[in-house]
C-alpha cells in the first residue's frame, strides 16, 4: 500500500473514531414553554415614552435590558385591526391568505355581517350563550401553536387566554387544548364546546373567587401622585371619553356605581390586565405547562390597553397609568414563570396587534393635522344620491374595514354598474378627510405609493373583502368627538413593538425593518418546526443567532 493510501486510511479511521466518541444529541433542543403575548393597541413608542417611570424589577425594563428588540417592526397589511393582528402574528400570514380581514365583514351569502370567530355549531361553556358561540373555524390557515402541536404529535399543550374572545381563540389555533375568554355578563372566564364540554375544576375555582367584583369595588385612582404624570395631557379633556354616569373624565374613576348588572366595565380599566395575568398563572400551574417532556404554548392577549386607549387616547393620564401598572404586573408574571418553569427555560415574545391614532381633538388643540370621519353618515348621503339619480335604494351595503361593499346584483341589473361605481368613488373622494378611494378589483392598475399598495393588496381577500377601498388622510379616524381608534396604514397604527426574551435569546436589537408576519417563522426556526400553512413572513435571523 502506498504511503498516500496509508495516510488516507489513518485519517478516515481517526475521524470516524472521533465522531463515534461525540455524545449523540438525545433530542431537539427546545424550551419547556413558549409564551406569546399581544398587548392590544400598544404603540411601539410606549416602550420608551414611559421608560423612565418603569420600575427596575418590572417587566418592560427586563425585556429591553435582557432581551432582543426589533425596533422597526411594521404591520404589512391593512386594516390594522384586532382580529387581523392577532391572526397575523401567530400565522405569519396576511388577511388575503388567512381570511380574517377584520373583526367582522359583510357576508354576501347571508346578507349579514360575520364576526371573525362566529360559529353557530358550538355552544357556550361557563358563560352567556351569545358570548360562547365562538371557534377558530373562520381562520383558513394554521397558527404557529398548531404547528408545535403537530411537531410534538399533539403531546404538548396549547392554551389561549384573553378578555376578548378573538384575542384568545385566533392565536391558539385550530388544535388548541383550550381557549378562554371573559364574559362581561357573568364576570367569568368561559369557553365553548369547540374545546370541551365543561370547564376544568381549576377554572371554576378561579371564577368562584369573584375577582371582577373585587376589582370594581374600588375606585381607579392613579398609581402615583397625579402631578407626576408629565408625559400626559391634563386630566380632564373634553375630547376624552367618559365612563357612564360621570360628568367629566377626571380621576378618580368611581367604578362600583357604574357596574349595573354586568362586569364588562372591568375591561376598560387596567385591572383587566391584572385579572388576565392572574388567570394565566393559574393555567400554567394547573395545566402543568412547561412540565412535560415536550414544549407547551401559552398565548396571552392583554385587552384592557385597547379599551382604555379607545376611550381616553394615547396621551391621557389613563393610558400612562395603565402601562405603569402593566409594567408591575409583567414583572411579577416573569418572576412567576422563573419560579414555576425555570429561568431560561421559557421563550417569550411580546408584540401588539396594532397601534392607535391620536385623538382628533388633541391634534387640533396642538395645531396638528387630523379629524374625524363618519362612515355611516357618508354612506347614507351617497346612497340617497344614487337612489335619486339611478333608482337604487341601497347601492352600498356596508362599510366594514374602510371598504365599501356594493349591491352587485342591483348595479348589474341597472346596466350602469361601472358608471355607478365611478359615481360612488367620486363622491367618496369629495368627502372631508378622504385621501383616496378606488376600485379594489382594479388595485393592480391603480397608482398608489408604497407601502399603501402592498399593504392594501395583502389585506384584500377575494371571497370576503369589499369593492371600494377608502383611504383617509393622515391623522384622520373613523370616529366621533371623543376617543380614538385605529385601522389604517399609517405608522401610528402600523408600527408595533416586538421584543424577544428567555430561552435561546441573546441581548441586542435591530433597526432593520421587520414585519409582524416574521414572528411566526422566527418561532418556528427557534423551535425547529414547520412554519404555519399560510406563512408569508421571513425568519428574523438576528434573533436566532
Amino acid at each position: 500500500m502506498s504511503r498516500i493510501k496509508i495516510l488516507t486510511v489513518a485519517c478516515l479511521l481517526t475521524a470516524s473514531t472521533a465522531f463515534a466518541q461525540q455524545p449523540a444529541q438525545k433530542s431537539v433542543p427546545r424550551p419547556k414553554l413558549v409564551v406569546g403575548m399581544v398587548v392590544d393597541q400598544m404603540r411601539w413608542d410606549y416602550l420608551y415614552r414611559y421608560y423612565d417611570r418603569y420600575t427596575a424589577d418590572g417587566g418592560f425594563k427586563r425585556m429591553l435590558n435582557d432581551g432582543f428588540t426589533c425596533e422597526n417592526t411594521l404591520i404589512p397589511y391593512t386594516p390594522t385591526i384586532t382580529a387581523c393582528g392577532h391572526t397575523c402574528a401567530y400565522t405569519g400570514s396576511v388577511p388575503a391568505v388567512h381570511g380574517i380581514i377584520g373583526n367582522a365583514w359583510y357576508n354576501r351569502a347571508t346578507g349579514k355581517s360575520t364576526y371573525c370567530t362566529d360559529d353557530s355549531t358550538v355552544t357556550a361553556i361557563g358563560g352567556s350563550d351569545a358570548a360562547g358561540r365562538m371557534s377558530p373555524r373562520n381562520m383558513l390557515t394554521t397558527s404557529i401553536a398548531d404547528e408545535l402541536r403537530i411537531a410534538t404529535n399533539f403531546r404538548g399543550k396549547t392554551i389561549g387566554i384573553a378578555l376578548k374572545d378573538r384575542g384568545a381563540i385566533l392565536p391558539a389555533g385550530h388544535s388548541a387544548n383550550a381557549a378562554y375568554w371573559y364574559d362581561g355578563v357573568t364576570g367569568n372566564f368561559m369557553t365553548s364546546t369547540y374545546y370541551m364540554n365543561r370547564l376544568p375544576s381549576w377554572v371554576d375555582a378561579f371564577n368562584n373567587q369573584k375577582l371582577p367584583a373585587k376589582y370594581l369595588s374600588q375606585p381607579w385612582n392613579t398609581l402615583y401622585p397625579i402631578n407626576t404624570y408629565l408625559q400626559s395631557t391634563a386630566d380632564d379633556k373634553p375630547y376624552e371619553g367618559r365612563f357612564k354616569g360621570q360628568n367629566n373624565s377626571a380621576f378618580p374613576h368611581e367604578l362600583a356605581g357604574m357596574m349595573g348588572n354586568s362586569f364588562g366595565l372591568l375591561s376598560s380599566t387596567p385591572f383587566g390586565n391584572t385579572f388576565t395575568l392572574e388567570f394565566a398563572k393559574k393555567a400554567v400551574e394547573n395545566e402543568n405547562l412547561g412540565k412535560s417532556p415536550v414544549t407547551d404554548f401559552l398565548a396571552v392577549s392583554l385587552s384592557s390597553t385597547d379599551y382604555v386607549g379607545h376611550q381616553h387616547g394615547p396621551n391621557s393620564i389613563e393610558i400612562e397609568d395603565t402601562y405603569l401598572r402593566l409594567d408591575k404586573d409583567l414583572g411579577e408574571f416573569f418572576r412567576y414563570l422563573d419560579q414555576k418553569v425555570g429561568k431560561g427555560q421559557w421563550l417569550f415574545f411580546i408584540t401588539a396587534d396594532h397601534g392607535v391614532a391620536h385623538v382628533p381633538g388633541f391634534l387640533q388643540e396642538n395645531r396638528l393635522p387630523g379629524g374625524a370621519w363618519d362612515d355611516a353618515a357618508m354612506v347614507k348621503a351617497i346612497n340617497g344620491k344614487i337612489d335619486a339619480k339611478f333608482g337604487i335604494k341601497k347601492a352600498i351595503l356596508s362599510a366594514y374595514n374602510y371598504q365599501l361593499t356594493l349591491d352587485k346584483a342591483a348595479l348589474k341589473e341597472s346596466g350602469k354598474a361601472e358608471e355607478i361605481k365611478e359615481f360612488i368613488i367620486d363622491e367618496v373622494k369629495a368627502s372631508p378627510g378622504i385621501a383616496n378611494a378606488f376600485d379594489l378589483h382594479k388595485m393592480g392598475s391603480t397608482a398608489l405609493p408604497e407601502p399603501q399598495k402592498s399593504m392594501m393588496t395583502n389585506g384584500y381577500n377575494v371571497q370576503r373583502s369589499g369593492d371600494i377601498m377608502v383611504v383617509l388622510l393622515p391623522g384622520w379616524i373613523d370616529g366621533g368627538a371623543t376617543g380614538t381608534t385605529h385601522g389604517i396604514w399609517n405608522p401610528y397604527d402600523a408600527h408595533i413593538p416586538l421584543v424577544w426574551m428567555g430561552w435561546g435569546i441573546k441581548h441586542g436589537k435591530t433597526n432593520r425593518t421587520t414585519a409582524m408576519t416574521d414572528i411566526a417563522p422566527t418561532v418556528a426556526a427557534l423551535l425547529r418546526i414547520q412554519m404555519p400553512s399560510g406563512n408569508v413572513g421571513h425568519v428574523i435571523e438576528e434573533v436566532t443567532k
